[in-house]
């Protein structure tokens, strides 16, 4: 019988991944879902799911007692939703990425992430995804040899999807801290979007154990394929001495070596969305895994997140000084701000 109880807020899309991936989960289960805005919505995920369906998400909380908390929110919702989840004591959570879109959110999750008792970690599934997990072991295991150089690039903007692929760049390189960005920036557009932030940015990265990266995201990001979609365009790769690993979401996978050569590649469409699934499920297993031992927290908890979220802004204020700026960095108030009006001139 499972050990824990899950729910989850916010009943879109995305939610039916976190939902789909209990399949591959085998210590909890999923108890009840609350979604405010949109009534259909939350009946067709209870029903699909077999679950209680609340339009109060704190009621929802008060009356199940879960042990997890999934939040598959927009951004604008998530400040306000994990306050609630810490203040009523819910143990464990996973929130959808992006943690934070400015600096008030970033400084707001950064005390609750200094004071709170309920462990977060944001949805950044992949570092568990089977295909990323074989470059990691590459890297690890010292086939490249000594790491010299990671590139990483999204289709999307740095909100969007420059979270995601940060955080995979940290996991093949030891999860060294970030200790300096040089970026810039263009378009102004999509600080208007649901993820808002500038249309494209590119930046050297210095982290701590002296690797350098190269972190591009929008059109001027490497395409992996022939496909238009804006989102089909995730890559990270480490080159080392001994040769190269590298992942895309949305094409191949592979390390290369001197001694050896290792090939994976997407074969339909039902084979990604599997491999996402399981990689959900090791996001939520090791979330588990956190609330039996404290010392083993997940790859993605809320203090890394939030570290990497200073990056970004970094880079929007390297875009605006045109000079180097070492992380962590304590960012201007206006900083967004300031770059969306620059970028709109």
């Amino acid at each position: 019988m499972p050990k824990y109880r899950s729910a989850i807020i916010g009943c879109g899309s995305r939610a039916y991944g976190h939902a789909n991936a209990y399949q591959h989960v085998y210590q909890g289960e999923l108890v009840a879902c609350a979604n405010r805005s949109d009534t259909l919505r939350r009946e067709k995920f209870a029903k699909t799911f077999g679950i209680p369906g609340y339009a109060d998400a704190e009621q929802m909380l008060r009356a199940e007692k879960p042990d997890l908390v999934h939040l598959v929110t927009m951004p604008d919702q998530v400040c306000e939703l994990m306050s609630m989840v810490s203040e009523l004591g819910v143990p464990a959570c996973i929130v959808e990425k992006p943690i934070a879109c400015g600096v008030a959110d970033w400084r707001l999750l950064s005390e609750l992430e200094r004071q709170t008792s309920t462990k977060f970690g944001v949805g950044k599934q992949f570092r568990w995804h089977s295909y990323l997990t074989n470059c990691q072991r590459a890297v690890a295991g010292g086939y490249l040899g000594e790491i010299l150089f990671l590139a990483f690039s999204c289709g999307m903007n740095i909100a969007a999807q420059g979270t995601h692929i940060i955080d995979w760049a940290m996991c093949l390189n030891a999860d060294a801290p970030i200790v300096q960005v040089f970026g810039n920036a263009s378009g102004a557009a999509a600080f208007n979007s649901t993820y808002p932030g500038p249309d494209t940015t590119t930046c050297q990265v210095l982290f701590e154990n002296g690797v350098h990266g190269q972190w591009t995201t929008g059109s001027a990001s490497r395409r992996v394929s022939e496909d238009p979609g804006i989102y089909k365009h995730c890559r990270v790769a480490a080159y080392g001495e001994e040769g190269i690993a590298f992942f895309e979401e949305f094409g191949d996978c592979g390390v290369e070596t001197r001694k050896m050569s290792e090939y994976s590649m997407l074969t339909s469409e039902a084979d990604r969305v599997r491999n996402n699934e399981r990689a959900q499920a090791g996001l939520t297993n090791a979330m588990f895994g956190w609330l039996e031992d404290d010392a083993k927290p997940v790859g993605t908890h809320l203090k890394r997140a939030l570290h990497q979220w200073n990056a970004v802004l970094g880079i929007y204020a390297s875009a605006l000084s045109h000079q180097p700026i070492d992380i962590p960095f304590d960012p201007p108030d206006n900083l967004c701000e300031a770059l969306r009006d620059a970028l709109s001139r």
